[in-house]
């Protein structure tokens, strides 16, 4: 079944061949058509035609990159990057070219980065054009650099992050002369913004075997110059009894490796969860980490600050990470604070941490199972329902506003949360009774 996006890039390559022009589609949704992947990406469109010709075909173009040949062409609201064919020449600030020159399908495949993305596909003669190999790499399973992985990536450090994002989203090695590259030229990631590392790093973290991903980073020794707190934490041991998988690392990396469909709060979350342990780990009765939740929420909010995170994200991680050792007492809590409890925000992303966490460690998820119960008996009204009084209230009964206020209205709602008050009546009755005119 042909999608409204396969469609609309259709009507936009039948445009420009029935002007003259040679079009296909080009990178990351070949890729994935030939490996037979439901979810694929977008329809980028390369064609010989410049980008004037492209702008004189099409009522809605915006000029994007028009220096280098791309386009946006809307067709039926969606939008496609449309591309001149084009040879890269220099590189001016480690991610675009100095300039370019216009040229034919074969020179513009030798400038991409990888094989397996340097594919291009003609939906006319439905026919795959490879002049790089990369059929052959996505049958081997092989991440490789299109020509000299030096220069690649010379061109644009952030490919050493994507190649490992593609290694472990599809499951494949990264081809040695690569890997080499890679590893010898990983403190040039210093040059890549902060904003591009940390859309890089949550695509990695939101796709397939993040897990993996990590690891690769730390082998290649970009994870100690992108994410330091998360490599200071190999070599970190944990009490056996508690921990019987390994050091901090080897749980970071289990416990990614436990997620399911994350959202992005959960999987930063479960990245950088436990990143206060090395500098609060205490050898005495036991191995301890005292404190570790509030020094490791402090730190991952410092780590997405660099990284320049949306501010909602960073405020979500902090609150999970500052409260992901509270699981441990929820089956003890008053009705009142388990309601509060439960009434949290970011709840679901917590369960999500705690969840993975229990399972990379001694798999006991008796607390996460308890949550959801309470989850099932208790309806949304009853865990956060509205205050019986409030401000007003204490006025309108002769009370002067003051500090005081405070205190009485979190112990009445405390009582409200209990069910030992009811009505707005008992309320009102019970504050006169707890606190005389």
């Amino acid at each position: 079944m042909e999608t409204s996006q396969e469609k609309a890039a259709r009507e936009i390559i039948g445009q420009l061949r029935g002007n003259g022009f040679f079009a296909l589609y080009a990178g990351g949704y070949v890729r994935d058509m030939i490996l037979g992947t439901q979810k694929r990406g977008d329809i980028d469109i390369a064609t010989n035609a410049t980008p004037q010709q492209i702008s004189g075909l099409f009522r809605n173009v915006v000029a994007v990159g028009e220096h280098f040949g791309v386009m946006i062409v809307v067709m039926g609201e969606i939008p496609f990057e449309v591309a001149t064919f084009r040879k890269d020449i220099g590189t001016a600030d480690n991610r675009h070219p100095a300039s370019v020159s216009f040229t034919d399908a074969r020179e513009d495949a030798l400038r991409r980065d990888f094989t397996i993305n340097g594919m291009f596909y003609d939906p006319v003669k439905k026919e795959v054009l490879d002049y790089v190999e990369g059929r052959a790499d996505l049958e081997k399973g092989v991440i490789r650099a299109i020509g000299e992985a030096r220069l690649r990536f010379e061109e644009d450090y952030l490919r050493m992050i994507r190649a490992i994002r593609f290694g472990a989203r599809f499951g494949f090695s990264i081809e040695k002369h690569t890997w080499d590259a890679l590893v010898a030229q990983a403190p040039g990631i210093t040059k890549i913004s902060a904003e591009r590392i940390f859309q890089e790093l949550d695509k990695m973290l939101m796709g397939p075997n993040p897990d993996k991903a990590i690891v690769m980073l730390k082998d290649s020794g970009l994870l100690s110059i992108v994410l330091p707190e998360v490599a200071a934490c190999a070599g970190v041991e944990q009490p056996k009894e508690f921990h019987p998988e390994g050091d901090v690392f080897t749980h970071i990396v289990l416990a990614l490796s436990k997620l399911f469909a994350p959202t992005h709060v959960a999987a930063w979350s479960t990245l950088l969860h436990d990143i206060g342990k090395p500098s609060t780990m205490v050898v005495a009765d036991r191995i301890r980490f005292s404190n570790h939740d509030v020094v490791g929420a402090k730190l991952a909010e410092r780590v997405l600050r660099r990284l320049k995170a949306p501010s909602q994200l960073i405020e979500d991680v902090y609150e999970v990470i500052v409260n992901h050792m509270n699981f441990m007492n929820v089956q003890k809590m008053r009705l009142s604070t388990l309601k509060k409890f439960l009434s949290r925000k970011t709840l679901e992303d917590e369960l999500t941490l705690h969840k993975a966490d229990c399972l990379a460690s001694h798999k006991d998820i008796s607390n996460f199972d308890f949550i959801r119960q309470k989850q099932g008996e208790l309806s949304v009204e009853t865990i956060k329902p509205a205050p019986l009084i409030g401000g007003r209230d204490l006025i309108a009964l002769g009370y002067k506003p003051g500090p005081l206020f405070g205190q009485m209205l979190d112990q009445m709602y405390d009582m409200q949360l209990e069910e030992k008050i009811v009505t707005r009546q008992e309320a009102i009755d019970w504050v006169l009774l707890k606190y005389k005119i």
